[in-house]
């Protein structure tokens, strides 16, 4: 990067860690350390709630994703909208009514202390494991601009996210947040038009549409139905919908978000604007992807986007054949541009598929997907704006690490320390040990960071990952919510049931990822129903005095 890209690195920055310290500065209780005493307008919850979920993993691989395989990613998101309006009428209500700092902390006035546990206890395995991921991901960025080791880059985010995070809490996470979700936007739009603008004269954005399209990029609804398929239409709006309705009703990390609302009608209004604003945002960053594959269509793309590998073929004979490809599908590309009909499409769609064959032999096997945006922004953006996307990412990533960070912590004090450990201290002793709370699970963000490394698309690694898990979190909530016959122990089996049948279903590898929250959760519920309804018509049919039959586990709700 040049001088001017560092100087608008570091100025914005700053400006955003110091702006939330400050909005922060009166944080000297639990209560305003982890709900912000429930007192944040709408509009800043609503873009806190949307920077969460827009890590720089949205950043560096959605853009990738769309490169490499189009715009189908965008069903993922399909259900969100009808998720957001259930979490407004049915989650929200119910965790502020029960005045809880956790929506964990619910499950226990509804069911009992054993299931509140298990259900804390998966939140923090499966969302100790995605902090990593999410803070790796700015790693890949210095990486490639730099050849920083991504072990400096951790540490270095890591350690701005911390000392924020324990000084200011939640609040000074939400203001944050809103100050880069606003930079993320304009950051965005730099460098979709710095796309289009790079194309070569009397090419303009419609042909870019049309080459796009060609090549199969704009593939943004899939119809035909695979059980095999992550993302098509039924999936995005069957599976979208369950695992959005776990993320946004039973993840801390965005519960803690629209409980810092100052009140209901706050909350639900910052829920909504999500489930407005957030199929947009996300197809503009997928057309962004799209935009920047037509660009490399005519300004010669590497051989891979990794730059450490690019050194193992250069001068090599699949550089030679990638160069010939390449020319090959730009002159495909003009000539389809020229006459605009079918034969030509075919033409420049086959030339497509014999480079995406030259770059697989070229990467051997590596997915070089999460660099592919990078390339693009520090090799073709002007001075001073490669310094501006580089901020959003780095923000998008502190954003999302912070706020899981800082849900980590509540849960972490809240749901076993306060309620395990030392039930009767004073707010200043909950308050220390939030704070000491943050700091430990920041450095487990840092070092659990290297598993990242590896994985591909980040984007697909991370929901994954959630996916192997919220299908019980939301089971056990559905339980609570629409079956006052259930007790806790019945919730209790119903959940590990349900995890287990969602981690036997991934080992067979014959389901899309987004099919895991469906499974698990309907495992959940008819486990816990057919318990209570087994352990109840058991109590009933026990002869009085008759102690040989076997008694039903608790059922306290």
């Amino acid at each position: 990067m040049r001088a001017l890209d560092w100087v608008v690195l570091a100025a914005t920055i700053g400006f955003i860690v110091l702006y939330g310290l400050w909005k922060s500065r009166k944080t000297s209780t639990v209560s305003g350390y982890l709900l912000a005493d429930r007192s944040l307008p709408w509009y800043a919850v609503a873009l806190s709630i949307m920077a969460t979920q827009a890590s720089a993993i949205t950043f560096i691989s959605t853009t990738g994703q769309a490169y490499a395989d189009g715009m189908r990613f965008i069903q993922f998101y399909f259900g969100l909208p009808i998720a957001m309006i259930l979490v407004s009428a049915f989650f929200a209500p119910r965790f502020r009514n029960a005045n809880v700092f956790t929506a964990y902390e619910y499950l226990e006035k509804r069911f009992d202390a054993k299931t509140r546990a298990l259900v804390s206890l998966i939140f923090l395995i499966q969302r100790g494991l995605a902090v990593g991921m999410v803070l790796y991901a700015p790693a890949v960025v210095l990486t490639v601009i730099l050849g920083w080791p991504d072990q400096t880059t951790t540490m270095l985010m890591g350690g701005v996210v911390i000392v924020y995070t324990v000084l200011g809490g939640i609040r000074a996470v939400t203001w944050t947040d809103f100050q880069q979700m606003l930079i993320m936007i304009v950051g965005l739009f730099t460098a979709a038009y710095i796309a289009v603008q790079g194309l070569p004269n009397g090419i303009g954005f419609g042909d870019a549409l049309l080459l796009a399209s060609s090549a199969g990029k704009l593939n943004a609804v899939t119809t035909t139905f695979d059980w095999h398929d992550r993302y098509n239409l039924l999936s995005g709006l069957i599976g979208g919908t369950f695992l959005a309705l776990a993320y946004f009703g039973c993840d801390q990390s965005q519960v803690q978000r629209y409980l810092t609302g100052r009140d209901l009608q706050q909350s639900r209004v910052s829920l909504l604007f999500n489930a407005v604003a957030k199929i947009p945002m996300q197809f503009f960053i997928l057309l962004t992807g799209a935009l920047v594959f037509v660009f490399y269509i005519f300004t010669a793309p590497p051989v891979t986007f990794h730059a450490g590998n690019l050194k193992n073929v250069a001068g090599t004979a699949i550089e030679r054949k990638h160069e010939a490809a390449i020319a090959i599908r730009q002159k495909a590309a003009r000539e389809l541009l020229a006459h605009r009909d079918a034969s030509h499409q075919a033409s420049f769609l086959q030339a497509q598929k014999n480079l995406d064959v030259v770059h697989k032999e070229a990467t051997q096997g590596y997915n070089d997907t999460n660099y592919v945006f990078l390339t693009f922004v520090t090799q073709h953006l002007p001075a001073g704006f490669v310094g501006l996307v580089i901020a959003v990412i780095f923000g998008a990533a502190m954003s999302t690490s912070s706020g899981e960070i800082n849900s980590l912590a509540t849960v972490t004090m809240v749901d076993f320390y306060q309620r395990f450990v030392k039930q009767d201290a004073s707010d200043k002793h909950y308050l220390w040990f939030s704070r000491l709370a943050t700091v430990f699970w920041g450095i487990y963000a840092i070092a659990s960071a290297q598993l990242a490394r590896g994985l591909g698309s980040l984007v697909e690694a991370v929901n994954m990952l959630g996916s192997l898990f919220y299908g019980g979190l939301l089971g056990v909530f559905l339980l609570a919510f629409f079956f006052p016959r259930v007790g806790g122990s019945a919730a209790f089996f119903g959940v590990l049931a349900g995890e287990a049948v969602i981690f036997y279903t991934h080992s067979t590898g014959k389901v899309g990822f987004l099919w895991y929250n469906v499974i698990g959760s309907v495992v959940v519920v008819v486990t816990g129903l057919l318990l209570s309804i087994f352990w109840q018509s058991a109590s009933s049919s026990h002869p009085p005095g008759n102690d040989a039959l076997p008694q039903p586990p608790d059922q306290t709700r």
